[in-house]
This record gives structure tokens, sequence and C-alpha cells, in this order.
């Protein structure tokens, strides 16, 4: 896979840098001592972050994909790395339905907005579940296997959880509510918590409520600062809204309130939740998302000052309201290590995340242990699940391996080697390599018993049951597999199985923004081919990928039969360096 990183805004970085007040401008500016937003141009919604030492630890919205709950390293809050993954499987509260998300796609439901903290050695992570309560995982080591969920409470609708510990020994869960499910928003809630942050020791009440002032208020991050409680939360909407913050001499309120953080004319959207962090050498930053459409909810990091009245300013503030907006540049934070370039871009799709994977790729719920074999060269196996006829398309595949968009402007390219299972005789067994949101579009690959067809495909409206359309491209030759006789001179009887037919090709996808849209969010426009030698391409169509329900647009591959078989067929599937 080819990136080309975004362009950067030179303009906006030296004005950024003439119009900061004196309190953030820090040195004169020096553009290699510079990063530019965002940070990190993935699908990383409701980022949240804990220091420990030196060393900074995300997490971040999962939503329906597993593994769930990234788990990702800096040193400098500038250069990320993906280290694992908190959630392997997700087993629910005691009640009828444990397992709904094994094998079972349920797009936009299941983790929501997580926060992440250190405490007596553990590393915690509290994050609601719009339909099934709050619940928290732990581990002592970030980069391992984290404990199975333990539920502090469960209630439908509660959603954007922060623990937060006193220093009088008392704990507490703050949260929010999704109008969706509770018929109720807009309003914040607090509970008493177990030290342990294992259960809750009282029902949670309301604390604040922003219907006048503060609508659509969520995404809770309490902290505590010159004896007094703050809480950080965003109003306004995702795409559309802004950073307020509460404070009280209580943490059970009364709050009062301030906007320290809005968009203006040519400046990031939202901006939406986020983390407030506190480095070693005492400077104060602030870490949310921006929702950028099919490229997902990308990551900022902003500058945070204190006034003399114990309010924060978050970004810049050319005009002196009081009112942050987001910095297009900004000087490096001030941290112990300058030679990390963070994760570079992983060329396989297996490794040592959960499963076998490379820890970018994921699968749309709790994938099925027979669904892929991790090859020793960075490929991946994918065998053939059955899928009944009748589903009209892709949008709840469950076994469709797929990874974020990780940046304005890439290329990928994948060798695909197709052996469906020759005992089904041609009866439809496919593989496809898709870009998928709302809509999709990619190619599939067909077993017809005279050769594998390969068709450009795509589907509008696939979220609300659109049917899928397809393109004839070309038959694709096939050739038998030889017969393995290695023990034949050993007297070993060989199994009448027929020989596999394989088929053999490269398809490519390149994604380029155009900016059209009055928000300046550009549309990430696909253009597919594809090749049977390598050398020379066709071009199969072009295609506007769309984000997913609450997710950005992701790319990844499958393979599936439209019967049932006590053997599956196979496609190996490998990223070629370009």
């Amino acid at each position: 896979m080819t990136l080309n990183p975004p362009l950067r805004n030179l303009i906006g970085a030296l004005l950024c840098a003439i119009l900061l007040p004196a309190s953030l401008s820090g040195n004169a500016p020096d553009r290699a001592k510079q990063y530019t937003n965002p940070v990190l141009h993935g699908d990383y919604s409701d980022p949240d972050v804990c220091r420990v030492g030196e060393d900074y630890y995300m997490t971040a919205s999962s939503f329906n994909c597993f593994p769930g709950l990234p788990i990702l390293h800096s040193r400098d809050l500038v250069h990320w790395t993906l280290i694992g993954a908190a959630l392997t499987d997700y087993p629910g509260p005691d009640g009828p339905d444990p397992g709904v998300f094994r094998e079972k796609v349920r797009p936009g439901e299941g983790v929501w907005a997580p926060a992440i903290r250190y405490r007596d050695g553990w590393f915690m992570i509290f994050c609601g579940d719009p339909d099934r309560g709050i619940f928290m995982v732990r581990t002592r080591d970030p980069k391992g296997l984290w404990e199975p969920p333990v539920w502090l409470v469960r209630e439908k609708g509660f959603i954007d959880p922060c623990p937060f510990w006193d220093e009088d020994g008392n704990a507490y869960l703050s949260h929010g509510c999704a109008g969706s499910r509770a018929g109720l928003k807009s309003v914040l809630f607090l509970a008493p918590m177990d030290p342990a942050g294992t259960r809750l020791l009282g029902p949670s009440r309301i604390i604040y409520d922003g219907h006048r002032t503060q609508p659509t208020i969520e995404g809770t991050k309490m902290y505590k600062r010159d004896r007094r409680y703050y809480i950080f939360a965003p109003a306004g909407g995702v795409a559309t809204g802004w950073q307020t913050v509460l404070r009280s001499d209580s943490p059970w309120g009364p709050y009062e309130e301030r906007v320290v953080m809005a968009s203006a004319p040519g400046t990031v959207n939202g901006p939406h939740q986020g983390a407030w962090v506190e480095t070693p050498s005492g400077e104060d930053w602030f870490l949310h998302f921006q929702d950028k459409g099919a490229y997902g909810r990308i990551v900022h990091l902003q500058p945070l000052a204190w006034d003399a009245a114990g309010w924060p300013l978050i970004g810049e503030d050319p005009d002196g309201d009081g009112v942050g907006q987001p910095v297009a540049s900004f000087r490096l934070p001030e941290c112990p290590d300058r030679k990390q370039t963070g994760n570079p871009e992983q060329q396989g799709l297996s490794g040592e995340g959960l499963y076998g994977l490379s820890p970018e790729w994921q699968y749309p719920c709790v994938p099925s242990p027979y669904w892929h074999f991790a090859l020793p060269d960075g490929g991946i196996r994918l065998y053939s699940v059955y899928r009944e006829e009748k589903e009209p398309n892709l949008w709840t595949c469950p076994n469709l391996l797929l990874r974020k968009f990780p940046a304005e402007d890439f290329t990928v390219t994948a060798s695909v080697t197709f052996r469906p299972n020759p005992q089904l005789k041609g009866r439809g067994e496919t593989a496809g390599f898709v870009a998928m949101g709302e809509d999709y579009a990619g190619f599939r690959l067909t077993d017809t018993g005279e050769g594998t067809l390969l068709q450009y495909i795509e589907c509008k409206d696939a979220s609300k049951g659109g049917v899928e359309s397809a393109a004839d491209l070309c038959l694709l030759p096939c050739r038998e597999e030889p017969v393995d006789d290695r023990y034949a001179s050993r007297n070993v009887p060989r199994v009448d199985y027929p020989p596999f037919r394989i088929t053999e090709v490269r398809l490519r996808m390149e994604v380029h923004p155009v900016r059209e849209r009055p928000d300046g969010i550009p549309r990430a426009i696909c253009t597919f081919s594809y090749s049977q030698d390598g050398r020379r391409w066709k071009k199969a169509g072009t295609f506007t990928a769309l984000e997913g329900r609450w997710i950005g647009a992701r790319y990844g591959f499958h393979c599936n039969r439209p019967t049932p078989k006590n053997d599956a067929g196979c496609t190996d599937i490998r990223i070629i360096p370009e």
C-alpha cells in the first residue's frame, strides 16, 4: 500500500504562529519543530488518553468491529503506534443474549466512547454499550491480553462513561445517555462507584441539564484541578458541535459552564470529544476527533492553557473572546524521545495481533475461529463461509476482513489466489475485495465451473437493503493444482479428492480526495482496476466511498459460498508493496 500524506497547510501554520497569544505561542516558529494536524489520520472515534510515566496510551470507540477497543501508544502525543486491542470476545451481562455479536453483524451498536485510566498497576477501560449498559476491562500489560468485561450496570441508554477517583478515597462514574435508546438526551449523570471499579454503589442521577445552552451534551471526561471538579464534554452534535467544560466545587454540582473550543470558518468541523493530558514537564494538551465523512473520525492535538480564573482554553484564540479554535499546526510537545516515527503502515494481513492478524484488521463482529488462517509470509487464507442466497448484499456479511482508510490519498494492491471447493462443482463459491460503507463497491470472483468470473460490483443504499449490481469484466483462466503424491511410496492410500482449480489475479484500489463539499471535507473517490499479469492494468469502475454506521469507510476481503457443505474452499490474499 502506498500512502500520500495530506498536504501541509502552510498558510494556516504561519497564521497560527502569528496569531496565538503569548501564553500559547511558545518559541519562534520552526517548522522542523512543529507538528501538523491531524496527528492520526485514521478512524479513531471518541479518543481517550492516559499517561503512565513518559508513555501515553489511547483507546477509542470500535462499535461493532472486532478486535474491539484499539490500544495505541505514543511517547510524544504526535506519533502513535497501534499495539493491540482490549476486546477479543464480547460476552454481555447475564441474560438471554450474551453472545449477540458472535458471528452476527450489528452495525453501529456495541462499543461506544471509552475512557482509559491507570490505577494501582492496572490499565482500566470503562465503556458504554447503548443497549446493554456499562462495562470495564483491565490488564497489567496494555500490549497483552485484557481480562473479560465486568459489567458495572445493566441499563439501556447509558453511554460515554468516565471513572474518577477523589483524594478522599471515594470513586465516581460520570456518563451520558443516548436519546435513541433512553428517550432523553442533553443530560449528564454521576454515580458512586466501588474504588476497585467493578460495581456501582448507588444509582446514577442527573447532575447537569444542557437542554437550554448545551444541546446533545455527551462524552464525559471527569478531572480535578485545584480542588475543583471539571467535566469536559462536547455538545451540539458530532459534525457541528463544540467543546464545553463544566466546573463545580462538588462532584454532584451545581456546575457552571463555558464553551472552550469551537470551529471557525476554515477550521476543523466539530470539534468533538477527547481527552485532556498533562505531560511530565507540566504542559497541557487536548486530543479530540473530527468527523471527516468517509475518512472516518480522525484525531487532532490541541494546546491547552488555563486562565487566571481557572478555565481552560483549547487551541488558539485570535479574537481574544475566550473561546478557542483548532490549530492547523503548532510546536511539538516537550518529550524525552524524538526518534520515534509512529506506526509504519503494515503491508501484511497476518501478524502478532489478536486472532493472528496484523492489528489494523478487524471483522464487523466477533469472528469464528474457522474463518481464516495466518500464512507465514504475511498473507491471510480466508475460508468460504456459508451465506444464504436471500441476503441482498454484504452489509451484514460477518466474515468481511476490513481495515480503516489510512490517509486521504492511498493505493492498495492485492494478490488474490482463489481456490473454490471442487466438490461444489462450480455452484457459486465467491471471493471479493470491496470498499465498504453505507454503500459499497469492488470486485467479486465467482466459480462457474468453466472458469472464474470476475465482476465489478456496486451496491447503493446497502444499509437499507439495496440490491447489489454486477458488471462482468472477464472469465479468468484456471489451472489445476497437481495431486500431492509425496506419500505414494509408503503405501498411504490417497484420498479421492478432486484437484483444486486455482485462479490468480491482482486487484487494485486507488483512493483520491476531491474537495467539492461546502464544509471542506473531501469526497473519497475510489478507482478499481485489475491485472492478470501484474503489468497491464484495466480499469473496472469508479466509486465515491461513504462512511458506515458511526465509522469511516473500510476496505478489505471476504470469501463465501451459497450452499452448506462440510468443507470449504479458500482464498489466499497478500498485500503487494507499491
